[in-house]
């Protein structure tokens, strides 16, 4: 298929997708979005100020890892610009869902996410298949060394537990971005974050007792992390992977590296959309709330085409990503 062919394939489905209306704003849908996400944030926290001294803040603790993880996935609609329409609104945003809500780097994970979305699975241009704890193919595996080699010999049974070390990374990564002096805003970006760990131990440590205080941000940080984790995980983890300069147009790059996970309403809610993949990397300033509506579209518009689409179950997504973390590391284990 000749370039121009190919540009004109998305130049197609793109106006498909506009004419049904699913490029518009959805500002009603944000606005109870963000009321929701809101109340279950500041009613997690007096929830700890009004249980004091009891185990029963573990519960709150569980609670609020999901309603961290839904901040999160906030931040992310909002850094595609589904939100706010001008950049400095967007950048308020995000900085203050980010790093002054849940102390993740707004400026910092939104670069990464970019250069994600310009090239997804590219062995040398995707950030998030850089061989640092785990391995993405069986060229990584060769070439890695130290922690990173032993790791991956088992990395397929170890995947699911790394995951509740995720939030205290992305804290980290933050931190250390902000001594960066590409980090945009990174003033701005240090301030926000020590605000959020002041404020955070202030209330946890103010109101329970140093161990209890101590449990509860494990559970909090922990099940935040794997939260985080399983919901971008299988979106991409064992599609293809690309290296060097291959000719491929957008259309075929982001739906062959791509993965939807079908289900209702409640994983929709819980993934923010996202299990819509393909169509959110297709159209990503298109808001959350049309993807399930495009995916028809776009589905339909792949056969056409000739162009494979992958839809799975939820399962199947997570089997699919420890499978190939394992097949991965075969050469560790030769």
């Amino acid at each position: 298929m000749t370039t121009s062919v190919s540009r004109n394939d998305f130049a197609d489905l793109a106006r498909r997708v506009s004419d049904a209306g699913l490029t518009d704003r959805r500002p009603g849908y944000y606005v109870l979005r963000f009321a929701l996400v809101a109340a279950g944030y500041l009613g997690a926290w007096c929830g700890v100020v009004a249980l004091g001294d009891s185990w029963w803040q573990i519960a709150v603790a569980a609670f609020l890892a999901v309603v961290s993880g839904q901040v999160a996935l906030l931040a992310h609609d909002v850094a595609h610009r589904q939100v706010f329409r001008g950049r400095r609104a967007s950048m308020i945003a995000g900085r203050i869902l980010g790093n002054l809500g849940i102390g993740m780097s707004y400026s910092w994970w939104m670069d990464k996410h970019t250069r994600h979305h310009a090239n997804p699975n590219h062995a040398e241009r995707d950030p998030d298949v850089e061989p640092e704890l785990l391995v993405w193919s069986p060229d990584q595996a060769r070439a890695s060394s130290g922690l990173t080699r032993w790791f991956g010999r088992y990395q397929a049974w170890l995947f699911f537990p790394a995951l509740l070390l995720e939030g205290f990374y992305l804290h980290y990564a933050g931190f250390r971005a902000c001594l960066d002096r590409d980090t945009r805003g990174r003033g701005t970006e240090a301030t926000l974050l020590i605000a959020h760990v002041l404020l955070y131990v202030a209330l946890v440590f103010g109101v329970l007792p140093f161990g209890k205080a101590v449990v509860f941000v494990l559970a909090h940080q922990m099940l935040w992390g794997l939260y985080m984790g399983a919901t971008f995980a299988p979106n991409h983890k064992g599609m293809p992977m690309r290296s060097g300069d291959e000719p491929e147009d957008f259309l075929r790059r982001q739906v062959l590296t791509s993965r939807n996970i079908s289900g209702g309403r409640l994983v929709d809610i819980a993934y923010g959309g996202l299990n819509h993949q393909i169509e959110h990397h297709l159209f990503p300033a298109m808001p959350s709330a049309n993807l399930r509506r495009a995916q028809p579209i776009v589905a339909a518009y792949c056969a056409e085409i000739d162009v494979p689409y992958l839809r799975t179950g939820l399962v199947d997504s997570y089997v699919r990503t420890v499978r190939s973390l394992h097949e991965a590391g075969a050469p560790l284990r030769g």
